[in-house]
């Protein structure tokens, strides 16, 4: 009895003994596996190409991955359950069931191999087939294991989904063509998930065979193999039979087509930015190759002008999606730089930014659009801008002015708004140089004095279009909807819309006045110096269209202009891309309203306005004023002179009613010979000093350092501007008289070197001086 308890007590240890060898095996060799893992570590970076598909996700261009493969990359989206299914059968049916290695079929592979005497059928997994793929070696039993091993720590470290894509990527289908995605798109030209039945059996044999079983040189071979395939599934009962039926008879038509090159300035932009991926844009292939079309074919029309080139953007204004996009003309034309990305290059802008700025005018209560505001010769501090055609045109209302692209009213403007204010707004819009040469812009800048982008541009008239809203382009799907922000009021935005919306106005191309092929848009236009630039962007409520014209090699063409020649391109491209229209109009917001106002000022009338009409303006924002443009004015009977009502006499005179016009324009009337109602000269006799209404000198400019040439000294000349009363004045330098002139009257004078104080005094007693400096150097 004692010996049978001690042999049951030694089985009870060796029992013991044995699980403990068996759960320290077990242990030791997960701790072999994760010490492998860790000194030998998956390699996963896979270079792929890098895409960019259409808003459909249709792949449109394509680039070679870093290691000169195409190797586009399927998404798990793309895998259909067509697709994985198939794959699954045919190369691993337990592929959802293993570790990554199948120990049943590993010894069903080497029992049929050992009993046979040669190589019959393979155990590799798909996870495996992964593992040789990532590391390709020759085939030896030693590079098996290696597989196995690799095959595991895939399986630990990878989803079956992913193991899965992982595959599909790898796949080789000859030369250096590698993925399901890249066979789809080079072969069939069409995406993995639109694959057919037939397509995918098709698809599935022929990394079995790369070389034989290449598209295109052998289909029929093809074909047959993939029968086989489509025959098994049948009799698995993979797919329904009614499929496959159709899948048997299914032509499998093949060619190994170029890689899609579409949208080749947007592509590269984007590839820079997102390399190795694949990038869904909004572009509508549809609109994209319409407007290719119409602008090679305008181009090649307007080449004999020695214009070369044009960049189109088109926007839709709802999403702020980029739909169409052409950097040039025609891309592959090396002889005029058509690779140069016209939509992202640094051009002037000529007037195009005219509209903001007055929208701001608007916003600040400066004006409104029937404001009169005058267009004369002016000098800010050595600046004086002249208008396009070297013209000007007396008072003017600001709607008259944006619709005529007058300069002088712009810099005004620009003037009275700031520049720092104009700068920070189109910063918010996105004009990233303007913002970085901030301290070096001025006045000019309103008239082109700056650089900006195409792609600027179009955003900030589809920011107008959007009721004064900016948000940021969106080029590719993954751009999310950026904050909006409010750059102009609803009101002034409509405004500017309602002056823009004009046909009767001179950058309306020649023929167009009555033509039945005008579209209903608000546009603008831009002309930069030297005619090297010619803009013209124009909105309604569904698009906004930005058009460039010019040349790369920054060429100036007398004819070059954005009405005669920016403008037809982008009638054309509304006429084709959104034809008839059925979007409503614009209608007035709620926070703008209509009002009476004088014609010859834009005030609020008063008794003495003969002419009114009927204008927009802002409530508790725009001006309140009350109309002053007349001034009534005591004469003598004889009207020889008038008074003042320190010297008027209790009877004997007479009142008339006199324009008040401003200093600048009494002096632009004179110079050019307008003739208008002058008041008499103040009664002689009346002692009074008046204060108001000085001359003001307009050159040389107060604070201001000129050089005079020793050999050959030039004299400065004095020029002021004066009331309509004033008739004479007199010119003093370091407080030594030196002339005396009519009004308006320009004077020369040599000037000594060194500090110089001049002062001008009128008939009336009212004077003002300024300060200069004077060098006199060898020239």
């Amino acid at each position: 009895m004692a010996r049978h308890k001690f042999f049951d007590w030694i089985n009870g240890i060796s029992k013991k003994r044995g699980l403990v060898y068996f759960i320290s095996s077990i242990v030791g060799i997960i701790l072999l596996l994760i010490l492998l893992h860790v000194l030998y570590p998956l390699n996963l970076k896979l270079s792929y190409s890098t895409l960019v598909a259409d808003h459909k996700g249709k792949v449109v261009h394509a680039y070679l991955s870093n290691d000169d493969k195409w190797r586009m990359k399927t998404e798990l989206n793309e895998i259909s359950d067509q697709l994985k299914k198939a794959i699954i059968d045919k190369e691993d049916r337990y592929f959802y069931y293993h570790f990554g290695v199948n120990p049943f079929a590993i010894i069903r592979a080497m029992s049929s191999n050992i009993f046979k005497n040669k190589r019959v059928s393979g155990a590799s997994t798909i996870t495996m087939q992964v593992a040789r793929m990532l590391d390709r070696k020759e085939r030896t039993y030693v590079s098996k294991i290696k597989e196995m091993l690799r095959a595991m720590q895939l399986e630990w470290v990878l989803s079956k989904e992913e193991i899965l894509q992982l595959y599909l990527n790898l796949l080789p289908y000859g030369g250096n063509i590698e993925g399901v995605k890249s066979a789809a798109v080079l072969y069939l030209d069409k995406n993995p998930q639109q694959l057919s039945i037939a397509e995918i059996a098709a698809l599935s044999i022929i990394p079995n065979r790369p070389t034989s079983l290449r598209p295109g040189k052998d289909d029929n071979l093809i074909i047959k193999e993939r029968n086989k395939w489509l025959k098994r599934w049948q009799e698995n009962g993979l797919f329904k039979a009614d499929e496959i039926s159709d899948a048997l008879t299914e032509p499998f038509l093949a060619n190994r087509n170029e890689a899609p090159k579409a949208i080749p300035h947007l592509a590269y932009q984007l590839a820079r930015k997102y390399p190795g991926k694949t990038i869904p844009t909004h572009i509508n292939m549809n609109k994209q190759a319409k407007a290719e079309k119409i602008v090679k074919d305008y181009i090649s029309s307007i080449r004999w002008m020695e214009v070369h080139n044009a960049a189109v953007m088109v926007v839709d204004n709802a999403s702020g999606n980029v739909i169409a996009y052409l950097g040039s003309a025609d891309f592959y034309d090396k002889r005029d730089g058509g690779q140069v990305n016209g939509a992202a290059a640094v051009r002037q802008p000529g007037s195009a930014l005219k509209p903001l700025l007055y929208a701001l005018g608007i916003d600040k209560g400066l004006f409104t659009p029937q404001t009169v505001i005058n267009d004369v010769p002016v000098n800010f501090k050595g600046y004086q801008p002249e208008n396009y055609d070297e013209r000007f045109n007396g008072p003017v209302t600001i709607s008259y002015a944006l619709e005529n692209s007058l300069n002088i009213p712009a810099v005004n403007t620009l003037n009275a708004v700031g520049v720092g204010s104009f700068v920070e707004k189109l910063n918010d819009c996105g004009f990233n140089l303007i913002h970085k040469d901030r301290k070096k812009l001025g006045l000019s800048m309103v008239l082109g004095g700056c650089g900006v982008t195409l792609q600027e541009m179009t955003g900030l008239y589809s920011a107008i279009a959007n009721k004064g809203y900016f948000r940021h382009l969106k080029y590719t799907q993954w751009d999310t909807a950026s904050v909006k922000k409010q750059i102009m009021s609803e009101a002034a935005a409509f405004m500017i819309t309602e002056m823009l919306v004009k046909i009767s106005r001179p950058d309306l191309p020649v023929g167009y006045e009555n033509s039945s092929h005008l579209p209903k848009i608000a546009w603008k236009t831009g002309t930069s110096y030297g005619r090297r630039d010619a803009w013209s962007i124009g909105y309604n409520k569904q698009y906004t269209i930005g058009v460039w014209v010019g040349n790369f090699s920054n060429r100036g063409v007398p004819e070059l202009s954005g009405a005669s020649i920016a403008t037809p391109l982008l009638f054309q491209l509304f006429n084709d891309l959104d034809y008839n229209s059925q979007d409503a109009w614009y209608a007035m917001p709620g926070n703008c309203e209509i009002r009476k106002v004088c014609s010859a000022s834009g005030h609020l009338p008063d008794y003495f306005c003969e002419q009114t009409r009927m204008d927009y303006f802002i409530p508790l924002v725009s001006p309140s004023v009350v109309c002053t443009h007349k001034r009534e004015v005591y004469l003598s009977a004889d009207e020889r002179f008038s008074y003042c009502k320190n010297c008027q006499p209790q009877e004997g005179y007479k009142k008339k009613w006199f324009d008040a016009l401003h200093p600048e324009l009494v002096a632009w009337y004179n110079q050019e010979g307008i003739a208008y109602a002058k008041i008499p000269g103040h009664n002689p006799n009346c002692e009074r000093l008046f204060v108001e209404n000085a001359p003001v000198i307009s050159f040389p400019i107060d604070q201001s350092e000129y050089y005079i040439s020793l050999q050959n000294p030039e004299p400065l000349q004095l020029v002021c501007q004066t009331p309509a009363d004033v008739k004479e004045v007199f010119w003093y330098i370091n407080h030594q008289f030196i002339a005396k002139s009519a009004a308006n009257k320009k004077v020369f004078f040599h000037p000594p070197e060194g500090p110089i104080l001049i002062s001008c005094t009128d008939d009336k007693g009212r004077n003002s001086s300024i300060r200069i400096k004077v060098k006199k150097v060898d020239l």
